[in-house]
């Protein structure tokens, strides 16, 4: 081995994945521990990292070609020791040139300070902050405007993020291609007009506004003005996943969602304001779409709101099985509600996504108009290969005992199926069509009856959700 050239032994080494498996070869030798040492382009840390400046400066100076750094401080308590602070992550921008990737995860010692340091770090192109409470507009934008080739943007939970005059800075840079922006209160729909020319660039946005913190911001008529003025270009936005969302007619995140023409995945989870219309245009412009996941309010669906304008209906289930030929994976809940087994959409428009894509995986939660003959139905879905329900109380043993005859059905999973029993599970012991059953607070179902059913079986059995 000591004749092999360096460049064969690194191809040789840069083969072993596992890093415990790393971590013994580079024990072997002086010469295997440095080139392991070169090869090492990610780091991932935690509460163990103590005293955190010396460990960190050791790690850095021993893998000095570092691109992908995580740091996460999940679980940590002050008998741990302390924290990564603002001293760390100028060790992190002074010892390591080359990094790229940066994640850092309940840092809650981290302040504008540190982001200033990292301003530095000229090749960063993603920076995601999970819980960095001190963190404030002012050191957002600092770091921006001096990483100029950031194109990944992820704030999580970051509530002190204030001024939005990095929003403004990232639109006219027009870099940004996935920027993630959940549970920051003060950052609301609205703020998003800032982006302009960005949405050109955008592949990737995640929005989720907090629902037990929502920063309310009054439209006035100059911002109606600019969303519905402004010409919105998501040519290129991929994924679009929106979570207790205001979707207000004619503006804000409703001028988003009809013009994003290769949209290949879009997530509604409790959007208020989401029309018929809205799905309608967006199935028309985005043929490309491979998944859909809509989470709407039960009370949508109450008797006195019949008529109202804002309630999903089956046209727009319609629309995206008339004009999504590339669906595979439909994802349909409600939120509980004082009258869930009245939902906006039917059996009907189920069954029109089933029979006209090739759908491979489906989740329905608390869709209390899919029972038996949805069942039936499904049996001759030929692409259906995952199979999710939860809270379908209207599905009974007759129904599910069809579950084998779906034809590439090779995962089942079962969630507060109030409706089967052990003889609804009964023809699919012994038989080892599915590779995975999961049943999970299914009362009437016992642990006994589902043993053989699959090649890998999981049972739970905690009721508490019942009373």
């Amino acid at each position: 081995m000591d004749n092999l050239p360096a460049e064969l032994l690194l191809n040789i080494l840069g083969r072993i994945k596992r890093t415990a498996d790393r971590n013994s070869v580079s024990l072997t030798c002086k010469r295997f521990h440095k080139l392991d040492n070169e090869l090492r382009i990610s780091m991932h840390v935690g509460c163990g990292l103590h005293p955190v400046c010396y460990a960190l400066t050791s790690l850095c100076n021993r893998f000095c070609n570092l691109e992908k750094v995580e740091i996460i401080y999940s679980g940590w308590m002050s008998k741990l020791g302390k924290q990564l602070d603002d001293n760390g992550l100028l060790i992190l921008s002074s010892c390591c040139p080359l990094l790229k990737d940066l994640t850092l995860s309940y840092c809650t010692f981290i302040t504008d300070a540190g982001l200033s340091y990292l301003a530095s770090c000229s090749k960063l192109t993603s920076l995601k902050l999970n819980f960095a409470p001190r963190i404030t507009g002012c050191g957002i934008l600092s770091l921006v405007v001096g990483c100029k080739a950031l194109s990944v943007l992820h704030l999580i939970r970051c509530i002190s993020v204030n001024s939005m005059e990095w929003l403004e800075y990232l639109g006219k840079h027009e870099m940004l291609e996935d920027l993630c922006i959940k549970n920051c209160r003060v950052i609301g729909e609205g703020d998003l007009i800032k982006l302009g020319p960005t949405w050109r660039k955008l592949k990737r946005l995640q929005f989720e506004v907090d629902a037990n913190y929502r920063y309310m911001k009054l439209y006035d008529r100059l911002a109606v003005d600019r969303w519905q003025k402004q010409w919105i270009p998501c040519e290129n936005m991929l994924e679009l996943s929106l979570v207790n969302c205001v979707i207000s007619p004619g503006r804000g995140l409703a001028c988003v969602i009809g013009k994003c023409k290769n949209l290949e995945k879009i997530h509604l989870d409790m959007c208020v304001g989401v029309r018929d219309c809205d799905i309608v245009c967006l199935a028309q412009k985005s043929s490309n779409l491979r998944s859909i996941s809509l989470r709407v309010p039960s009370d949508f669906s109450l008797p006195l709101l019949q008529n109202n304008p804002l309630r999903l209906t089956d046209e727009s289930l319609k629309a995206v099985a008339q004009n999504c030929s590339l669906l595979d994976t439909v994802r349909l809940s409600f939120s509980d509600g004082e009258f869930p087994s009245i939902s906006s959409f039917t059996l009907n428009g189920i069954l029109m996504l089933i029979q006209m894509c090739p759908i491979r995986e489906l989740v329905l939660d608390h869709v209390y108009c899919f029972n038996d003959v949805g069942m039936q139905a499904l049996c001759s879905a030929q692409y259906l290969q995952i199979l999710e329900l939860v809270r379908c109380q209207e599905i009974t043993d007759d129904g599910m005992q069809l579950a084998g005859q779906i034809p590439q059905l090779s995962t089942l999973r079962l969630k507060k199926c109030l409706g089967v029993t052990d003889d609804g599970l009964k023809p699919l012991v012994g038989s080892y069509k599915l590779d995975l059953l999961v049943v999970e607070d299914c009362p009437q179902v016992s642990e006994r009856s589902v043993q053989g059913a699959a090649k890998s079986v999981t049972f739970k059995q905690d009721l508490s959700w019942m009373y």
